[in-house]
Order: structure tokens, then sequence, then C-alpha cells
């Protein structure tokens, strides 16, 4: 029992992968046509493994998470309340438990697995395994027509098959961003089957069509491995590993857009040759109608769920407004606005500020994970993926020490006996002063005065 426990924690960061990246790994033919929902047999196994490593590690937390912890919770219950005045009847049931159930669960999950090493590393494992499957199944699917756009083309939904294929992107995109890691890491010969992979994943993330993938999968390669030696203190090797993927890039785009037959049929490079590409994505025109709508119903927004019945869309919920912080503003209001920007952008300020204190390899890697999530938060995705909040959880865990649980050893029979509550080292400067001033006017009372000293006795010196 002893050994089975251990293994089932270090369990969580597959089954956190595989829940992460469940809309991913949906849309590959193989697993197109489950007869489970995977999304729902991840979660079921996601959570007993997750209560296991909580209960099994003592875990140190920053007092810079506290800032925008708390502005998470407040925003899960303002977009709770404003719920309340939404005119929705069917986005906001689908929506709203998405984000006051799913959210504060996989914010738990992304501390808990960016804190703990074992269970970090086999998440991390199962990224890489995941994009490149991905990229493989939906590179075969398209080739043999059973595959449209990351969907499966027997049951092909444009809504679900839009967010299918965005979801792959962003699996392809965070595995090359760890290949990255693991390339300029190794030595020598070492490095090609990594850099390899990279190029695979950057040729898969062109296939399905996501342009924010592809944007996404450049910021990882390039600035995961440059914190990494900025970190290190190597800043000269940070620009040149920058540079160096920014001239690849480069000359690759370059050379599949000058031969129009090498890029028939890859979808990415067709979206990125048609002009005005925000106004091609509709972005364009779903932020400007969510700013007028925030500004008319300001300052409480126009209800949870609600923006595509103002914007004359009816219920369908893949017409949200593309911006996490402009969606927060037309729904929630202002006060949602500056709860998600003390959520979101308290955990980037928090994070820049706990990166020189934790190891290189931790930091980039996070980031790594992160930062395609991050730009999808700008220009895709909406506050009811839970891919968001692991996001969050992850960049927040950088605040998170974590040590196996002490396990209790042979009794002592002499000497004092241990105070069951000792202070917690990182509190311990907080004791004094926080403990004087409440303790003095309790002790006051109870206080015994000095007994008198007996006639003719010296005086004793204060």
């Amino acid at each position: 029992m002893r050994l089975a426990a251990p293994s089932l924690a270090a369990a969580a960061g597959p089954l956190a992968a595989a829940m992460h990246f469940a809309g991913a790994l949906k849309s590959a033919p193989p697993l197109a046509r489950l007869p489970f929902d995977l999304t729902a047999a991840a979660a079921a196994l996601l959570l007993p493994s997750l209560a296991l490593l909580l209960a099994t590690r003592r875990w140190r937390v920053s007092p810079l998470l506290g800032p925008p912890l708390l502005a998470a919770g407040g925003l899960w219950l303002w977009l709770v309340l404003a719920g309340t005045w939404s005119p929705s009847v069917a986005v906001l049931p689908d929506k709203l438990p998405e984000i006051v159930l799913l959210g504060p669960a996989m914010l738990l999950a992304g501390l808990a697995i960016g804190a703990d090493a074992a269970a970090h590393r086999r998440f991390c494992a199962a990224t890489l395994l995941i994009g490149g499957f991905v990229a493989a199944a939906v590179a075969l699917g398209l080739a043999a027509g059973t595959v449209v756009l990351g969907g499966d083309a027997a049951t092909a939904n444009p809504d679900l098959a839009r967010v299918q294929y965005q979801l792959a992107g962003l699996a392809m995109a965070c595995a090359a961003g760890l290949a990255a890691l693991r390339a300029t890491a190794a030595r020598g010969l070492a490095r090609l089957p990594w850099l390899a992979l990279v190029a695979a994943l950057a040729a898969g993330v062109l296939l399905p069509g996501g342009r924010t993938a592809l944007a996404g999968l450049g910021l990882a390669v390039a600035l995961a491995p440059s914190l990494r030696f900025l970190l290190q203190g190597r800043a000269g090797a940070a620009l040149a590993w920058a540079g160096a993927v920014a001239l690849a890039g480069a000359l690759g785009l370059a050379a599949l857009l000058a031969d129009p037959g090498r890029a028939a049929g890859l979808r990415t490079l067709e979206r990125l040759t048609v002009g005005q590409m925000a106004e091609s994505s509709g972005r364009a025109a779903l932020w400007g109608e969510a700013l007028r709508r925030a500004g008319e119903t300001a300052p409480l927004g126009l209800g949870t769920g609600a923006f595509t019945i103002a914007a004359g869309h009816g219920e369908r919920r893949g017409l949200y407004p593309h911006n996490h912080a402009l969606e927060a503003l037309a729904e929630a209001g202002l006060p949602g606005l500056l709860l998600w920007l003390g959520a979101f952008g308290g955990a980037l300020a928090a994070a820049l500020r706990l990166l020189p204190r934790v190891p290189p390899e931790r930091a980039a890697r996070i980031a790594a994970l992160v930062l395609p999530v991050a730009l999808s938060l700008l220009v895709s995705t909406d506050l009811g993926n839970r891919m968001a909040w692991f996001a969050l959880g992850l960049t927040l865990s950088l605040g998170l020490e974590v040590r196996p649980a002490a396990t209790p050893g042979p009794r002592r029979r002499a000497g004092p006996a241990a105070s069951p509550h000792p202070p917690t080292p990182a509190f311990a400067p907080l004791a004094v002063p926080l403990s004087a001033p409440l303790s003095a006017p309790l002790a006051a009372p109870l206080a015994v005065p000095p007994a008198a000293p007996p006639p003719g006795a010296p005086p004793v010196p204060a």
C-alpha cells in the first residue's frame, strides 16, 4: 500500500496532461469515435490521484500568490452573480459550470502539477507524446480524407471542428516548446532528434489552419530556452537562440510561400496569405462589438453568457468575443475586468518576481507550457476553457515549494514532548511581531506579581 500511494500520486502528471489536452486528443481519428467521453474519463481518474498528491506532500506557499488567487475566487463568484441578470437560457447553463466547477479544479491541478517535481516531469513527457501523436494523426487523417480541419469527417460540426483544430495546434505548440528545451540541453548529435521533432511539430501546426497555434509554437520554441539561458546568466546564448529561431522560421515560411505547389494543402499558410487577418477571422468585428456593448451596459455588463445574444448571434457560444479581458468586460462589467486583471495580470506580475528564485529548467518548462495558451487567451478562447485555468495554475506554481510529507518514525521515550504545531519556517519571522501585541492584553490580567523579598534582604536589581 505504501508503494502504491506514491505511484498513484505521480500518475497525476499524465492524467492532468490527458485532461488538459483532451480536446486535441478527441480530434485525432483514432480517438474521435471512442464509446465514452475522454474528458470525463480523464477527470474521473485525475481527481483521486490529485487528492493523493495533495495529501502526501507538504506545501509552502509564497505570499505573492495571495492577490491573484483572491482575485480568481472573486471572479468566479462575480460571474455567478452576473448570471442572475443574463438573458441566456442555453449558453449560461453550459458555460457557467465549466467556469466555477472545472475552473477551480484545473487551477488547483496546475498548482500541484507545476510544483511537484515527479508529477511535473511526467506531465511534460506526456505532453511530448500527445503533441507528436496529434500531429501524426491529423496529418494522416487529412491525407486519407477522414479529418476536416481537425474534426472527424463523418461527424463534422463546423463549430466543433474549429475548436478541435485550435486545440490540436495548442498541443503541438506546447510539445514543440518542450522539445526545444530538450534540444538546447543536449550536446552534440543528441540534439538532432529533438530538433527534428521541433521541425515535425512545426510542420504539423501548418496543416489544420490554426494561426494562433503557429504563433504560439514560435513563442514557445524561441522564448522558453531563451528564458532558461537568461536565468543561467547566459544573455548571449539567449539572444542567439531567439535570433536563430526567428531566422529559421522566416526562411522556412519564405521557402513554402515561394512555391505555391509546396504550400498547397497547408491550411495555416492559406489563411496567413489572406489579407487583413483580423477581419478575415471576424475577430475585429467581435472586439468592436464587445467594447460597444460593454459601454452600453456599464458598469455591470450584459450578464454571463449573454454576449452572443446582445451581438445578434443568438444562443451560439462559438461567437464569444475571442479575448478574455473583453469577454470579462462585456459580460461581467468593470468588476469582472478588474478581477480578471487581478487574477491573470497578477499571476504574470507574481511570476516575474518569482522567476529568479526557481530553478531555470523548471521555469523554462512552465514557460513552454503556458505561452501558447496565454496567447490564445488574447485572440481565441473563452472564460470557460479549462486550459486557461490550468495554465494560470502552472504560472502560480512558481510560488509553491513542495516536500514529501514526513513519515512517522520510532517513538522516543526520553526527552520533552515536541510541540504539535511548530512554527512554519516561511512565517517564523512573523511569529513574534504578530503574536506579541495580541497576547499582551490577554496575559496582563493573568500575570502573577513577584513575591515580596524577606525583611533585611538586599533589594533585587530591576
